[in-house]
């Protein structure tokens, strides 16, 4: 690959508390008789609103409390040190208290720019793998993921209330007794839906390269950072999906995955070449086990509907930018 792929961040955050609170939202509107031109200034508003206090509502539920400089030392200074040669202002240092090995970046303009690591990550990556982590999640702050993810994927939310608003309306509303506004709502409500799809795909696409993108950053900022970010992320993808098979709880920690370097939900058909010795072998050769792996019809089917890339192609384009 060439020039790749940018990461969305807080989309994630975003795009699950849209799934369904601002269908709820939609729904009260209809039901009081807002007009169907005015639903989208409605959407846009509160899908804004949630994009302010969204750092908010991450760490209450990734229990996210901030890093210390006293306490954390060495983790506060990757980030000072990865934050200089990206030329940003130092984001504040978090650390997510759950059985995950991940790392995020969110901001927002009331919350500020903010990078979290699990305490799990700490524990399963060797501190140079941790520093190209970071690399990744300031890369989503140079570019300013959140703030494109979170105008593109407005584009979707409306056409889908818009869906919902006429599916029902079309059952419902006002027009159940002529035939003619009833079938005009039922074709505008399939137009919708067809439109939101299709947008869908598009937004995940754009999140897929910046997530691309973000590994580049990371390569180029990060001493020997393609192999660092390398053995960083097949050790995340091979740790999780060993936890997956003894935790029931760690799917609960998937919520936001769009917003993790790694999503948690593929990590065991990432790794299904890996065998159970995977977590004896050496970082490289747990890295060349993964590329290996045959990327099937059933592997891209999957990606085209993942805000992550596919492990074994994200590997093999920081191979070949190493």
């Amino acid at each position: 690959m060439s020039l790749l792929k940018l990461r969305l961040s807080v989309i994630g955050t975003l795009a699950a508390i849209i799934g369904l609170s601002t269908l709820f939202f939609t729904v009260i509107l209809w039901w009081i008789g807002v007009d169907l031109i005015v639903l989208p200034l409605f959407v846009v508003a509160f899908n804004i609103v949630q994009w302010l206090i969204a750092p908010y509502l991450i760490n209450a539920m990734y229990r996210v409390k901030e890093a210390s400089k006293s306490e954390n030392p060495k983790l506060y200074s990757m980030v000072e040190r990865l934050s200089q040669k990206s030329g940003l202002k130092m984001p504040r240092v978090m650390i997510a208290n759950i059985p995950v090995p991940n790392a995020f970046a969110y901001a927002s303009p009331i919350a500020g720019s903010r990078v979290a690591v699990t305490s799990e990550l700490l524990k399963t990556l060797e501190d140079e793998e941790v520093e190209a982590v970071i690399g990744h999640e300031l890369g989503h702050l140079k570019h300013r993921d959140v703030q494109v993810m979170m105008f593109v994927s407005i584009l979707p939310a409306i056409f889908y209330f818009i869906y919902i608003t006429m599916f029902w309306s079309s059952i419902f509303g006002r027009s159940r007794n002529e035939r003619g506004g009833g079938a005009a709502a039922a074709l505008i409500a399939i137009g919708s839906l067809f439109a939101y799809l299709i947008l869908t795909v598009f937004t995940l696409y754009l999140s897929r390269l910046r997530e691309y993108y973000a590994d580049r950053h990371s390569a180029n900022i990060v001493e020997e950072g393609p192999r660092k970010l390398s053995e960083g992320l097949a050790k995340i993808v091979n740790h999780t999906s060993r936890m997956k098979r003894r935790r029931r709880d760690v799917g609960s920690f998937s919520s936001f995955k769009a917003l993790f370097i790694s999503d948690p939900d593929r990590a065991e058909a990432d790794t299904v070449s890996i065998t159970q010795a995977g977590a004896r072998l050496t970082d490289q050769k747990l890295v060349a086990q993964v590329l290996r792996k045959e990327v099937t019809f059933f592997d891209r089917l999957g990606e085209l509907f993942s805000s992550h890339p596919n492990i074994v192609k994200r590997l093999k384009a920081l191979q070949e930018l190493a």
